[in-house]
């Protein structure tokens, strides 16, 4: 099943993709612009098929995002149906349309989450508390110490955790006592210390049994004095809930995206001082400075693999816990599309503002090529060292 969710996840992740772009396509169509190209992902080109419209669909190589070629691209163009004929209001609508379906694509998803079970991921997750309820609690294995009771026991991340017994027990019928929560594990684990404990948990749809003795009491509270704390069971639990709403499911969505956009740009802060620090640390050789914001940077920010990962775990987890995924990514991507990044469509709605609502010209041709072919280098070379840095963070 996680498999097939999995698969789900990547679709609707590259369905994003589509979305975003097709928002561009419609928007420049109907503002008279001629679509020269529909892109999935950035080239080198692997297909190509011309459609009934006059325009080419493509899918690329390099799965970084996607495209839409308009005709007379340059803002300074100036023939019927080219992108830099159109007015400026028309220029906005086509370069934020994309922002736009990201948001609603977002927005959807939440409102759908929040009335069939929204998961519960920050301690302080906005919700209106007069209209939720609890509609599901569910332990899984997270980190597994190294040769715990719970690594004994055969325990991997992703097992879902289903019951206990305090005492030896050899089939599954026999170990009854249920827990959902963290606090519960914590508990049972604390009472039965230095006896055997068996655990009762799921993995790939068979449901395993495993009897292990718990550390002692005296042992995990010596340890709780050193560096190196340890637990009876030796592993950090994922506490997974659903929460529902009704009629303020799409209050809650909005609340939602608001709080998770605030956690964006803290973010993003956060990524740019660690870019700072860098620099800084480079230039006056300060290794330390270096190292802390190349940890700063790269604990904010993600690729293709960081999402793959991130979609695989959440795959473990149930349907619900993807479309959660895939509704902040797409929140993530409009978030991202309309900040003044070049290569990005804020980038290009920011200087084409400026140039015509400021300078009361457009850009000369050299010039939007350099900033753009600058913009897309750096966005390239960021994204090659963002997927380096996943896969050491992951690997």
């Amino acid at each position: 099943m996680s498999v097939v969710l999995l698969v789900i996840g990547i679709v609707l992740f590259i369905g994003l993709i589509v979305v975003h772009e097709f928002g561009h396509f419609i928007a420049a169509r109907r503002n008279g612009v001629k679509v020269e190209e529909f892109g999935i992902f950035f080239p080198p080109r692997l297909f190509k098929k011309k459609m009934k419209g006059g325009w080419d669909f493509t899918i690329n190589l390099l799965p970084l995002g996607g495209f839409v070629r308009l005709h007379g691209e340059h803002d300074s163009d100036t023939e019927k149906g080219s992108f830099g004929a159109a007015s400026l209001w028309a220029k906005t609508q086509i370069m934020a349309a994309g922002v736009a379906m990201n948001l609603l694509i977002a927005l959807l998803l939440l409102t759908f989450l929040a009335l069939v079970g929204m998961p519960k991921l920050l301690d302080n997750q906005f919700t209106v508390a007069s209209d939720t309820k609890i509609s599901k609690q569910q332990l899984y294995v997270g980190f597994v110490e190294k040769d715990s009771p719970a690594a004994k026991a055969g325990l991997k991340a992703q097992d879902k955790l289903l019951a206990y017994r305090g005492a030896p027990c050899g089939s599954a019928s026999c170990v009854n006592t249920a827990f959902t929560t963290t606090q519960a594990l914590k508990n049972a684990t604390k009472t039965h210390a230095g006896s055997a404990f068996t655990i009762k948990y799921e993995r790939g749809g068979k449901v395993h049994v495993a009897t292990v003795q718990l550390r002692s009491q005296k042992a995990v509270v010596a340890s709780q004095k050193t560096n190196d704390p340890k637990g009876y069971l030796g592993m950090a639990p994922n506490e997974i809930t659903l929460q529902r709403s009704t009629w303020s499911a799409p209050v809650v969505a909005v609340g939602l995206s608001t709080q998770m956009t605030k956690l964006t740009f803290e973010g993003l802060g956060k990524a740019v001082g660690g870019l700072g620090s860098i620099i800084a640390g480079t230039a006056t050789g300060n290794s330390q400075a270096r190292v802390h914001g190349q940890t700063s940077a790269s604990e904010q920010v993600s690729g293709p693999y960081g999402i793959f990962l991130v979609l695989q775990i959440g795959s473990s987890f149930g349907l619900q816990y993807i479309l959660f995924i895939i509704a902040i990514i797409s929140l993530t991507l409009a978030i991202m599309n309309i900040l003044p990044i070049p290569a990005l469509d804020g980038g290009k709605l920011w200087i084409t503002l400026v140039a015509r609502g400021i300078f009361k010209k457009p850009l000369k041709p050299k010039t939007e090529e350099l900033v753009n072919a600058i913009g897309f280098i750096v966005l390239i070379t960021l994204m090659i060292v963002i997927t380096v840095v996943d896969v050491r963070r992951n690997g």
